[in-house]
């Protein structure tokens, strides 16, 4: 049996604080340039990240660039 991984949610402090209530890792990035540096500093036990438009934006094709974990965009 494998181990689960976390879930993080990355994006604007106000749109990701909530998430730490359900127990997600919440790694608030408000500019692009944090936005790339929280991408790259994600603990490797992290398996899903739910980012915020904005922060999807940001990464770009870096978010699909790699298999190693799954990213999907909050609706708008």
């Amino acid at each position: 049996m494998s181990a689960v991984g976390r879930v993080a949610v990355l994006g604007e402090q106000t749109a990701v604080a909530g998430y730490a209530l359900a127990g997600a890792l919440t790694v608030c990035a408000d500019d692009a340039q944090a936005v790339r540096s929280a991408w790259a500093g994600l603990p490797d036990d992290v398996d899903v990240v739910i980012l915020t438009p904005r922060a999807a934006e940001a990464l770009g094709s870096a978010r699909t660039a790699s298999l190693q974990r799954l990213s999907v965009v909050m609706p708008t």
